[in-house]
């Protein structure tokens, strides 16, 4: 069972909210005054169809990091390097490690193989849907289904190459589906339809799994109930001192808000995620309409991701306290960067999208999660809310701008 993860009061953590905010705020400003002095250059056709080798294995290294809406080869670079160095930390127990990747289980390698070999196969299978002027949203399995499930089976190639196939086959023709049929007629990001594959392939998945014999449940923890550990992280550095008598190891705000940058991978850790986002950011430098699909905005789409991450941690902390994890990295990954790229940016759209992501987000994917059988993983929830408020908080946004309210 995992320890529970105790949060003070919101009061107490006012001033690292404050810290983080003014960070952002800061940090948005010197990427807008370094623009103009480093390397423009418009983005080559967004498919690696008809190239060779080289220009598909970018394009994987970028679906790694799509859910983020970064899409760059530098930022799977990063996420990846530093992801193994968190687990090499937390297979030695290291101070310094962070959030245990991978919520403490040690599946993380079984984790990437499943992953990884299902973004393989999603592109080798529905690479022909590519075009250099189509976008297709090959990158789905890699943060849904094939991690979902070896975290709910355990190890094991039998349960790897399973949750590889399933996801392969059940979650990237959905999102095709909706994307080109539901999504591009409605002038709705695209986001939507990523999402929407991703429950709708997890929910046949963990269906399709009851029936194989090879996909066996493994044993409860003595602790507590069975499935307790896919929807709450261990104590996150144990060893570290706590701060001020909460029970928390010194600035829990800002590394938890961090942490939520690489949730959507399933690892949950501080460095996996600042390797993913330095990763991003040096893409950035090197190109301004590299990332977040040649549109611009990077430093915006960047910012609100900040500034929703520590908000929802803040706003939600208690929930934190009391289910040991919660799924405030929901409008991080959705609402937030869609509404930036939709709107093309601005402090309004940021704000407006940080603020109500943030509070709507998180308690409607705990509310569907917690109605989920038992051996259906959580993450059904957070991708189920992740449709929700994008579906909704778009049109929104346009009705708000067009009224001149944004």
């Amino acid at each position: 069972m995992a320890t529970e993860v105790i949060a003070p009061r919101r009061s107490r953590l006012v001033t690292q909210l404050l810290l983080v905010c003014g960070g952002a705020v800061l940090l948005n400003l010197l990427m807008r005054a370094a623009e103009d002095g480093l390397p423009s250059t418009a983005p080559e056709a967004a498919s690696p169809a008809g190239r060779g080798l080289g220009e598909w294995a970018l394009w994987i290294l970028g679906d790694t990091n799509e859910a983020q809406f970064y899409k760059t080869s530098l930022g799977g670079i990063g996420l990846l390097l530093f992801a193994a160095a968190a687990h090499y930390a937390a297979r030695r127990r290291l101070r310094a490690r962070g959030f245990d990747i991978a919520y403490g289980t040690g599946l993380w390698p079984w984790l990437l193989a499943a992953a990884g070999l299902s973004l393989l196969l999603s592109n080798l299978l529905w690479g022909w849907t590519l075009a250099p002027d189509l976008w297709q949203p090959t990158f789905v399995p890699f943060v849904s289904v094939a991690p979902s499930v070896v975290l709910v089976y355990g190890a094991g190639w039998r349960v790897a190459l399973t949750a590889a196939g399933l996801g392969t086959v059940l979650t990237t023709p959905v999102s095709i589906l909706v994307v080109e049929h539901f999504c591009t007629p409605l002038d709705l990001p695209a986001v939507i339809g990523n999402v929407t594959g991703m429950w709708v392939g997890a929910l046949l998945a963990f269906l399709i799994c009851r029936g194989l014999p090879w996909m066996t449940l493994p044993p409860p923890p003595p602790e507590g109930p069975a499935g307790e550990g896919v929807d709450a992280e261990p104590d996150p550095v144990p060893e570290r001192p706590a701060e001020g008598g909460d029970g928390l190891p010194k600035w829990w705000l800002p590394r938890r808000a961090l942490a939520d940058f690489s949730e959507a991978q399933f690892y949950g850790n501080e460095w996996a995620s600042l390797g993913l986002v330095g990763g991003a950011v040096l893409a950035w430098a090197v190109n301004t309409t590299g990332p977040a699909y040649g549109s611009g905005v990077f430093p915006d789409l960047l910012t609100a991701q900040i500034l929703t991450a520590v908000l929802g941690v803040w706003l939600w902390a208690g929930e934190w306290r009391r289910h040991g994890w919660y799924p405030t990295f929901v409008p991080v990954v959705s609402f937030a960067p869609a509404a930036v790229i939709v709107m093309e940016g601005g402090w309004p759209v940021i704000l407006f999208a940080a603020v109500t992501g943030a509070a709507a987000g998180p308690p409607l994917a705990r509310a569907i999660a917690a109605r989920l059988p038992a051996d259906f993983h959580p993450f059904i929830g957070s991708v189920m809310s992740m449709t929700v408020i994008t579906t909704i908080g778009v049109p929104v946004l346009k009705l708000l701008d067009s009224a001149g309210l944004v």
